[in-house]
This record gives C-alpha cells, structure tokens and sequence, in this order.
C-alpha cells in the first residue's frame, strides 16, 4: 500500500517487539523514535481511539479522557483490536487503520509527535519495523484509508 501511495520508508525485519524497551533498540538502527501506540475504548466500548505518542512519554488516562470529553477510558480488548484493526496486541499502529474500513476508531496523535519529522511504527506486525515520513503518514496515508485525526496535547508527567 505504502508503495502505491508513492510513500518512502526503511524497514527493519526483527524479533517480535511488543515493549518500548525492544522497540527503542531498533528505532536507532531506523533512526526514528518508534512510536508508542495504545488502542483505547470508553467504558460502554462505544468508542474505540488509537493514541499516537512519542515513546518516552507517559500515558495519563485522566489527562486524554479530559481532552477527548471520554470518561473512564480504559485499554480496549485484544479482540475489538483484532476486529476493528486486524492487530494482535504488541503489534497495533496507525498502518492498522487501513484495515477499520468502517470508520469506527478515532485516531488521536500528541502534539509532540507531530514535531518528528520521521515515525517509526510497525506494518501491523511487530516482527518487521518502518521508519516513514510523519508528514507522509499525515498528508498521503490517512487521507487514503479515509481517517482524519485529533491532536491531543500530553505532559505525561507525574
């Protein structure tokens, strides 16, 4: 897909990286932060997110469920991923939003995310990593696949 939508990117083939830790290793062989990824649901399970943020930052539920008007967020279930993203948990990043043909997830992207010029995320399976362009994932890959985003704004601080 990324090849017919004209985008650039590096790969980097690895054993499975599902923790920050793993994927930190191989974003310097990239040269790209690898992302964190988190897939997220309301309470009722109503309302399905995918928060892009930079890797080093901590996630704060109370701090995004202010912002995004969406109380007792919480981790959404492995199979509503595999549904909505056809994503194994370790292996969920915004490439899986080609597969939410019904428009169900909302993606969210911290601010400071959108300042790299490069990401790093998995191809919807963590054994293979890609270094992209942010502004090709914005301008070229969203708008194919139909999603649009929201730009959250995180301290991650205690």
């Amino acid at each position: 897909m990324l090849d017919g939508l004209g985008i650039g990117y590096d790969r980097v083939d690895s054993e499975p990286a599902d923790t920050m830790e793993a994927c930190d290793a191989i974003g310097e062989v990239l040269g790209a932060d690898i992302c964190k990824n988190l897939f997220l649901c309301n309470r009722q399970k109503t309302a399905f997110y995918l928060l892009m943020m930079p890797g080093d930052k901590k996630f704060k539920t109370k701090e995004l469920s202010a912002q995004i008007n969406s109380a007792r967020l919480s981790f959404a279930d492995p199979c509503d991923m595999l549904r909505l993203l056809d994503i194994e948990p370790g292996s969920v990043s915004v490439m899986g939003l080609m597969n939410d043909t019904g428009h169900e997830v909302q993606l969210l992207i911290d601010e400071d995310l959108l300042k790299f010029e490069y990401v790093g995320c998995h191809p919807c399976i963590n054994t293979t990593s890609l270094k992209i362009r942010t502004e090709d994932v914005i301008k070229k890959f969203l708008p194919a696949v139909g999603h649009g985003y929201r730009t959250v704004h995180l301290v991650g601080e205690d």
